[in-house]
């Protein structure tokens, strides 16, 4: 590894600049440039430690952002990714990262390029919880061109190790608590929501309130995973946005769920009128043969969209039940326009961890924080705790501390 300088002559004007020498990782020799004298020697230094640690990859060898991430996508369908998942990392591509770095080599990648890359998509009007995803897509880009060889370091570990916690802090401020009434439907409009249901609508609504699935559970679940005489649905597969059925979102996503009465009853009635799945035989009559499959199907039998479970059942049922917002719209008759509070079925979820943890006497279950975990089919306590610790009663109840004060006090 050696730096000198090195001088030429351009149409009669001396120039100069500052030449690093040296072998690379594959016995390479390999030439790099630089302006000033410091810059080339802080660059002998990394590359001096590289060489030795066998990371290093001179800008030849290196690849352009598009690029590895055009390696990154194929090597995660390869993997065996979701659909839906390969399909945002393919929009966070295409749509957020190569429109700004993606000519840019990896090795040019530094954390004031990357800071400045940030700040752009802010400028550009992508919203900071949209900018953290796109990093973080960029990070797993990167980790899986290190694999390759294609760059020695990842900016985006560096940046989020320097920044510690402090950006998960600022996260939390921003996303706020979850709030009954505004997050999470409040026990009256729960009860309003229950007496409006009415159709086939009424059996998934009502199992979404008493289990907490998620949609795309909902969407997946089969009646092989219903025991209704042992009063029990298991989640063992669901459904993504392009109606592909999976594994749950994680190993702790496949869980056993308690069934209330209710629930049972009513899909009890509904298995009778189920549509069923056409199994492609036909019976000695010539009929096509079908049988019961998904629990919630649509028509055909086949994988319930999401969008008609928010659209024909969720919403109408809330302006039923009254469960509704003012639009800020005027009806020709001068009534102002409704529509429902709740737009999306993660609000029945949230209602059920609400319930799972409200007190008996508040008229809810009053599990412990680790059950409920398992009912909901987190990964993990933090992530239960992080979006739902401020429902747990405090046991600052004033009755019970009275009644704690005179039991040790007599």
């Amino acid at each position: 590894m050696s730096v000198r300088k090195r001088t030429w002559t351009s149409k009669g004007v001396e120039k100069t600049a500052w030449v690093v020498d040296y072998i690379d990782s594959q016995d390479r020799r390999r030439l790099k440039t630089f302006k000033l004298k410091k810059d080339a020697d802080q660059f002998a230094a990394t590359a001096t430690i590289e060489v030795r640690e066998g990371v290093h990859v001179a800008d030849a060898a290196s690849a352009t952002v598009l690029q590895a991430g055009r390696l990154w996508i194929a090597a995660k369908d390869r993997a065996g990714r979701e659909r839906s998942t390969i399909d945002q990392y393919r929009q966070h591509l295409e749509l957020h990262i190569a429109p700004f770095i993606g000519t840019t080599r990896l090795n040019a990648l530094t954390l004031p390029a990357l800071r400045q890359f940030e700040e752009r998509l802010l400028d550009e009007g992508r919203s900071p919880a949209m900018v953290r995803k796109v990093v973080v897509s960029l990070g797993s880009l990167i980790a899986d061109a290190q694999e390759r060889g294609l760059v020695a370091r990842n900016v985006v570990r560096e940046m989020r190790g320097r920044r510690g916690s402090s950006d998960r802090r600022a996260e939390k401020r921003a996303k706020g608590r979850l709030r009954v009434g505004v997050d999470i439907p409040a026990p009256g409009e729960v009860k309003a929501i229950v007496g409006a249901l009415r159709g086939r609508w009424r059996p998934v609504l009502l199992t979404a309130i008493f289990t907490g699935l998620r949609a795309s559970e909902l969407r997946g679940l089969r009646w092989a995973d219903v025991d209704l005489d042992r009063k029990v649905l298991h989640v063992r597969q669901r459904a993504d946005r392009f109606n592909d059925i999976g594994q749950p979102k994680s190993e702790a996503g496949e869980r056993e769920v308690p069934l209330p009465p209710i629930v049972v009853n009513t899909l009890r009635e509904w298995r009778l009128i189920c549509p069923r799945r056409d199994t492609g035989r036909k019976d000695g009559q010539g009929e096509p043969i079908k049988e019961l499959d998904l629990v919630f199907p649509n028509g055909r039998g086949k994988v319930e969209s999401l969008a008609n479970m928010i659209n024909r059942g969720l919403l109408p049922v809330q302006v039923r039940a009254g469960v509704t917002v003012e639009t800020g719209g005027i009806d020709p008759e001068g009534q102002p326009i409704l529509a429902a509070r709740y737009t999306g079925m993660h609000a029945l979820r949230h209602f059920y961890a609400s319930w799972c943890i409200n007190r008996p006497q508040d008229g809810g279950l009053g599990l412990p924080p680790k059950v409920v975990q398992e009912r909901l089919g987190h990964a993990t306590i933090n992530l239960t705790m992080d979006t739902y610790s401020h429902l747990f009663p405090r046991g600052e109840d004033q009755d019970e501390l009275a009644a704690a004060e005179g039991r040790l006090l007599s």
